[in-house]
Parts: C-alpha cells; structure tokens; sequence
C-alpha cells in the first residue's frame, strides 16, 4: 500500500480526498494536515510514500516545503496538487523537489494514476505541459516571463503577492533581508516596473505568474 499525506489548507478538499481513496485498493491515507510547517511535523514522525500538496499554504509555502522535503527526507515523493496555472509553477514545482504536477481539475482516476506513477519512480505532468517541454514550444507567444525565473525568485514573488514584508519572506526562506531585497530587485527588472505595488499588480493580473 502507498501510504500517502493529504496536505491542503481547505478541509473540504482534504475530506474530499480522504473520502475518495477509502476504497482504494493500493493506496492509503495516512494523514491529511492544513500548512506546510504540519507537513515536515507530520513525515518526522510517520511513514510516509507520497505528499499530495498544496502549493499555496498560510505557513511555510509549498515550493520551500518542497526544498526541505528534498532535502531532509529523499525518500519521500511529493505532488503539486493545485489551481495555479501548471505551465508556471510545475517547472519551479520539478526544480525544487517535487515529482508531479496535477490541477485540481482533473479527475480521481488521474489522480490516483499519477500517485502510482510518482511512487514507482517517475515524473508526472499533463500531456500538453509534456509536449511543450520535449519540444520547445510555448501555448503563450508573447513571451513568458516565468521561463525567466529562478525558483528562489518564483518563492518571493509568491510571497509578496500574498502580502509578505521582507523581513517575515527572510525567515520563512531562511535568507537574510538583504538578499530578500536583491531579488525584489532583480522581479522588477524582469517584469519591468519600478516599485513594489506595480510588481505584485503585475503579478496578480499575468495569470503565467499565480
């Protein structure tokens, strides 16, 4: 059996989880926690084979969660399981540690398929998400400016979208503020504005970078 963790900070869609694989014949829920800090708690202190997670969480993000997993706990695989747009996040998502990407839109059957998948050892992604990296090619034509990003800076983005200050993105990323204040600068070049209201305004209306 897979002994798989829930992690997802709206309890509708971890019971719904929860509910979907009582009848699974090879994998189990071990646990369904609400915050990425819960899931480095959680994988302490239990068996763990797959994360299926969230990336947007109220403490500790998902692309840094996905960093510690990797690096603390190899053994274990981790999935995105998220409404951000896949063409975005899945390449930071695969950079930082994770083994799959999947939508919430997609069904069970996928779902359970890409736990499998993960948990034998191999990388899942949509179909279209497949193609575009084997050949090159981009859905968007006028230009993505996520291909420009590291991971690091696709994590303080994210934070700053949500509200951070540089000294709460310091800690949470475990860089000094200093540092935090060199990526903002090198976000606003790259996506061409000037202050920090425009960065995050920017931000929240590209749909390639939430």
């Amino acid at each position: 059996m897979i002994k798989l963790l829930i992690a997802d900070n709206h309890p509708i869609i971890r019971k719904g989880l929860e509910l979907l694989f009582t009848s699974s014949s090879n994998i189990e829920v071990v646990g369904s926690v609400d915050d990425g800090e819960a899931i480095l708690e959680f994988v302490k202190k239990n068996p763990v084979d797959v994360v299926l997670m969230e990336v947007n969480f109220p403490k500790l993000n998902g692309l840094t969660v996905l960093r510690y997993l990797k690096n603390d706990f190899p053994d274990v695989k981790t999935i995105i399981f998220s409404g951000e747009p896949e063409e975005v996040y899945a390449i930071n998502a695969i950079k930082a540690g994770s083994c799959g990407y999947i939508s919430k839109t997609v069904n069970i059957i996928t779902i359970s398929e890409a736990i499998s998948k993960v948990y034998d050892g191999g990388i899942h992604l949509s179909n279209e998400l497949t193609q575009q990296l084997a050949f090159g090619t981009r859905t968007n034509k006028d230009g993505s400016f996520y291909k420009k990003l590291s991971t690091r800076e696709a994590e303080v983005l994210k934070l700053l979208t949500i509200g951070r200050k540089n000294k709460e993105i310091s800690k949470e990323l475990d860089i000094n503020e200093k540092t935090v204040s060199t990526y903002k600068a090198r976000l606003m070049r790259k996506l061409k504005v000037t202050n920090l209201v425009d960065l995050v305004n920017q931000a929240k209306l590209n749909k390639e970078l939430l």
